[in-house]
């Protein structure tokens, strides 16, 4: 049988009957790849898978959110939705919109979003304001609008994000033939940690207080597919950090924009993951998260967004202090491709180009100049 869509593919643990019309793109069964020289530059003996969610159709995570979130949206008779976004959200939600013959509106924080996801909502046929304020703003002022205005919300405070992206921890599962030791993300909005342990808990059968998260939505109960869970670790950027802070960041700031957020929508969530799963949140710096960007292309082939590479930057730095165990298998969400925001990698990547007349000889010199060291 033809893959659909995830869906369709998980119709029976999602909340749709039959008779729902799927608005798919072909989302999901991304890859999960296993890191083949990273870990033993790290010291570490265990392994280090990396889920690339940046190979979704829009390029990031979301788009398994957003499949279930417009599906459900159209389902009911909208015909417009509304998000906040620091990028990503506003590039599925306009993809998806525009795939259900619907309107997508969409608030950014102005000045403060990668051009590569604002093109994705632009072309897409999203309705774009730019506000003058941050994240947090354009999801209070979402909030809002929607009190009146006849739209859906689509950000993670809508739990059929959550019914979508709890999806990707099924995949992982179905790979690795159980669950991880640890499970690593990017924690912005902190929805995506949250749906991920609602997953988990399906995936082992269990009715933990996790999978009363959604709301009621999940269709269980289910025979167990694994008996464990993951150690689940958020990872934050140091500059946007609420749940290193304790409390809400009044102006985040860090080069990783997906998740420049310092009033995370999922926070009580996301502290019950925390506290069921064993696990932790930590901070990464600007420069760590951008190395590790750089360290995971150029060692294993994988271009992620800044935001995606916080994920792995926290797991190296856990595994040198010993926070993590020797011989355990441990997963990072990527939750971005990297094209959608190359902005920093160019302006030092362009540094290392190599200009030389358009003749054999001046090529081979340079060839042999770089071969030699």
């Amino acid at each position: 049988m033809n893959y659909t869509g995830l869906i369709d593919h998980y119709r029976d643990r999602l909340p749709f009957g039959p008779e729902v019309r799927a608005i798919s793109l072909g989302e999901g069964r991304t890859p999960l790849i296993q890191l083949r020289n990273l870990p033993s530059e790290i010291g570490f003996e265990g392994e280090i898978y990396v889920k690339f969610e940046g190979l979704n159709p829009t390029g990031s995570f979301k788009d398994r959110g957003m499949t279930v979130a417009v599906t459900q949206a159209v389902h009911e008779g909208a015909k417009a939705i509304i998000c906040a976004s620091t990028g990503n959200t506003s590039a599925a939600a306009a993809a998806y919109a525009a795939r259900a013959g619907i309107t997508a509106f969409v608030l950014i924080p102005e000045g403060k979003i990668a051009l590569g996801k604002l093109a994705q909502a632009v072309v897409h046929g999203g309705v774009v304001v730019q506000i003058k304020g941050n994240f947090d703003d354009g999801m209070r002022l979402v909030k809002e609008v929607a009190e009146t205005a006849p739209v859906s919300i689509v950000n993670s405070i809508n739990p059929y994000r959550l019914q979508g992206q709890k999806t990707a921890a099924f995949e992982i599962v179905e790979s690795l033939g159980r669950a991880p030791d640890y499970h690593a993300l990017p924690v912005g909005n902190a929805g995506n940690i949250t749906a991920h342990w609602i997953g988990y808990s399906e995936m082992t059968g269990q009715g933990t207080p996790a999978c009363a998260m959604c709301d009621g939505q999940c269709k269980v109960p289910h025979a167990a597919v694994t008996d464990t869970r993951p150690v689940m670790l958020g990872y934050q950027a140091s500059g946007s950090a609420p749940f290193l802070h304790g409390g809400p960041v009044e102006n985040p700031e860090t080069v990783a924009t997906a998740i420049r957020i310092g009033n995370p929508q999922s926070w009580d969530r996301a502290w019950v993951v925390q506290r069921e799963s064993g696990g932790w949140f930590d901070h990464c710096s600007d420069d760590d998260i951008l190395a590790t960007q750089r360290l995971l292309a150029m060692k294993e082939g994988v271009f992620c967004e800044p935001a995606s590479a916080a994920s792995l930057c926290g797991v190296i730095a856990d595994i040198r202090a010993g926070k993590i165990a020797q011989g355990s298998t441990v997963v990072c969400t990527l939750t971005g491709n990297g094209l959608k925001d190359p902005d920093i990698i160019m302006k030092d990547g362009l540094k290392g180009l190599i200009q030389v007349p358009a003749e054999r000889g001046a090529v081979e010199r340079a060839l042999l100049a770089h071969m030699n060291g």
